[in-house]
């Protein structure tokens, strides 16, 4: 048997019994996934693990506390055979094959009749990678294939056509705060897959450069924007483009919902009957002070920390920011959007309480090779901001954690 291929297929399983003999690591593994599969699982075990445990606790599976015996697997459609005593699991085995009952064994793959793949998941396919045959296996060569091939549909470096027909609409997807390496994977999937691209100047450009030569890509600060107000403008080429049945991703800095107007352009699309994939991203206000070696919390020096815009400034009425109350907190702030506002910002909040030496700290281009940090206190970061010729965009941090890590290489 074991010098002709295995014979891949997939099991349906729903609402089947399957018999899971032994609690261990191997059970703990897999029982994940035949739960996802809507089995019917029996674990048979004396003991198992504190995972495998929870598992039974809260109903996901029925586990029986004794050994194996004689019986277990009768109207079973599969099972896993994986306890630590090899005569248990060879009796299991045989009555398997008795029963037609396709077994997986842990201990003896050769006495097996089925092989557990290799399997990972992207959006809607499932990629199961076998061994040709049980003589001379590499479970670490197939785990490594069924990576690549998994990392590549996540990340639109292997890209395989649609031949039935997409439903068009819009995907409005953060990018991160500018390294190309930190959208989603998702993000990255729908990036491939898309027929026009709507992207920010603060998306991540490096990835634009790596689409297939028929997405149209579109620089939102360029739309023309004629009587209609920039958001507008862009709100309606989303919409004309869906309209015409393409796949179109709005490409945003940081993520969709977080000073990105994101939920303006979902209002719009559901106005107009277009269909919405929200896919979060990584803020630049938790991401970019990593980045820079800042903790937004840490133990015993901020409990908080709260994310403000900073692009207008603390006494134009526009502003709905309660300044006053800010600065009598006690955590981190972190300012979106405020390099030029921050002299004022630094003032109102020194005015009302916050002491002059809190230290400042300015990270332009966060996450990115042009990356670079400013350090500075409330009273003098306005002077710094203009020395070091600090631009946008910047995120700033205000509070103890900007002197937490260690100090920032000359």
């Amino acid at each position: 048997m074991a010098e002709h291929p295995a014979y891949p297929v997939g099991l349906r399983l729903t609402g089947r019994k399957v018999v899971v003999l032994g609690g261990g690591q191997v059970a703990q593994r897999r029982l994940p996934a035949l739960m996802a599969a809507g089995a019917d699982v029996l674990l048979v075990s004396p003991a198992a693990t504190p995972s495998v445990e929870a598992m039974a606790d809260t109903g996901e599976i029925t586990w029986e506390r004794r050994p194996y015996r004689e019986g277990d697997l009768e109207d079973a459609w599969y099972a896993l055979i994986a306890t630590s005593d090899p005569e248990a699991n060879a009796r299991a085995s045989a009555e398997g094959e008795r029963h037609r009952v396709w077994c997986v064994r842990s201990d003896d793959a050769d006495a097996a009749t089925a092989w557990t793949p290799a399997t990972g998941h992207s959006e809607g396919v499932t990629v199961a990678v076998l061994t040709t045959n049980a003589k001379g296996r590499d479970p670490r060569h197939t785990a490594a294939v069924r990576d690549a091939v998994v990392e590549g549909l996540r990340d639109g470096t292997l890209v395989a056509p649609h031949y039935r027909t997409r439903t068009p609409g819009v995907a409005l997807v953060g990018g991160g705060p500018g390294d190309p390496d930190l959208i989603t994977v998702r993000g990255r999937r729908l990036l491939a897959e898309a027929d026009v691209v709507i992207a920010d100047r603060l998306g991540p450009r490096d990835l634009l450069a790596e689409l297939p030569p028929h997405v149209e890509v579109i620089d939102a600060a360029k739309i023309p924007y004629g009587r209609f107000m920039a958001q507008e403008a862009i709100n309606n080429a989303l919409i004309e483009h869906a309209k015409q049945g393409r796949s179109v991703v709005r490409l945003k800095g940081g993520d969709p919902y977080v000073f990105g107007r994101g939920m303006e352009e979902l209002h719009a699309l559901a106005e107009a009957g277009i269909p919405c994939t929200v896919v979060p991203g990584i803020s630049s206000s938790i991401s970019v002070p990593g980045a820079a070696g800042i903790p937004v919390t840490h133990r015993g020096v901020a409990h908080e920390f709260t994310v403000v815009s900073g692009h207008v400034a603390p006494d134009d009425e526009r502003s709905l920011i309660d300044w006053p109350a800010l600065a009598r907190l006690t955590g981190t702030l972190v300012i979106l959007m405020g390099v030029d506002k921050i002299g004022r910002i630094a003032e109102t909040l020194m005015a009302h309480g916050k002491s002059p030496e809190t230290p400042v700290a300015l990270v332009q281009e966060g996450t990115t090779a042009a990356q670079r940090r400013v350090d500075a206190t409330l009273a003098t970061v306005a002077e710094v901001v203009v020395a070091e010729d600090v631009k946008p965009p910047a995120v700033i941090v205000v509070g103890e954690v900007v002197a937490v890590g260690p100090k920032p290489l000359a």
